[in-house]
């Protein structure tokens, strides 16, 4: 379809929108109205709501969002929370849609933008819209080459940040954990790996999810662990940020693994304007709790019954 198609599908679903909710018009009177057949004003309706045009809010009386927010912000010291709707069908693609719409808010001019991977950050990468703001850079936050075929989304991601914001991705071409620390150790004396950690600690906005310490764990998946590493990571972490893994108290999990692990340290992610935590599930609680108590978020995106749990205990 044509840009000049596009716009005249949208004036027309603008108008449809008008008569029907405004005007109060039935379908069929609309179609009368316009010339146009009811099931054209029925798809007409539909995509007004799938762009925006038509948002329908379903109020609760008896329940407030915007309370619930501002309680977990008091709760956890947080400068902002977003909360959606969403059951575990859709949670991923209903946090992605928040968090995409919630950058498009903060970005300015010349921010830098930090990024990780995964299936709930190439959501967020999926519902981004072209935007305004010129001069931002985007950087990945930590090392995205994995020893399996297991997808982890890091093009896609980079991929849509580099459309949405008309630039070129800083990206890390590098495994996140090494085999062990001397490899580690002689990497990061490169001059451009250097260059893009002191990059991502620049950041003034990072964007993160958690991982767990399940068996299915994505992590897991990537072939970075053998079985005996896996096993004393599940006995003392509870989740991952940025493939740093810590305990309930929010504090490194298991030390010898962080220090073969390259990308930002979660000690970094405590100096942004905006440390943005998208997840939500009882999959991920305990991870998100931690990272919540270890104070690595300063942002929380994420679901209502999350969010409640957060708050009962």
């Amino acid at each position: 379809m044509s840009k000049t198609d596009d716009k005249s599908k949208l004036k027309k679903a603008l108008e449809v929108a008008r008569l029907y909710y405004e005007a109060k018009l039935g379908q069929v009177e609309i179609a009368e109205k316009l010339g146009i057949s009811r099931p054209t004003i029925s798809r007409l309706l539909q995509f007004a709501q799938e762009e925006g045009i038509v948002q329908i809010k379903v109020v609760d009386p008896f329940f407030s969002i915007s309370k619930l927010e501002q309680r977990l912000c008091k709760r956890y010291d947080l400068k902002q929370v977003k909360i959606v709707y969403a059951d575990e069908k859709n949670l991923q693609e209903q946090l992605g849609k928040k968090a995409a719409s919630y950058l498009e808010e903060i970005v300015t001019d010349d921010d830098i933008i930090g990024v990780s991977w995964g299936k709930t950050m190439n959501e967020v990468a999926r519902s981004l819209k072209i935007q305004s703001a010129t001069g931002v850079k985007v950087v990945e936050l930590k090392g995205g080459i994995t020893y399996t075929p297991t997808p982890i989304y890091i093009e896609r991601v980079l991929k849509n940040f580099e459309r949405a914001f008309n630039t070129t991705a800083y990206k890390m071409p590098l495994p996140v954990v090494f085999e062990n620390k001397q490899t580690h150790d002689i990497v990061l004396q490169d001059r451009y790996i250097k260059q893009l950690i002191e990059l991502g600690k620049q950041a003034n906005i990072a964007l993160f999810t958690v991982g767990t310490v399940r068996d299915d764990a994505l992590l897991f998946q990537t072939g970075y662990f053998n079985k005996a590493e896996i096993r004393k990571i599940q006995a003392n972490a509870c989740g991952d940020i940025c493939s740093r893994f810590y305990d309930e108290q929010g504090q490194i999990a298991v030390e010898e693994i962080n220090n073969r692990t390259v990308g930002i340290k979660l000690e970094d992610l405590k100096n942004k304007d905006y440390s943005i935590l998208i997840a939500g599930g009882k999959r991920k609680y305990q991870a998100i709790k931690g990272a919540l108590i270890g104070g690595y978020a300063n942002c929380l995106i994420t679901d209502v019954e999350t969010a409640k749990t957060l708050l009962s205990e």
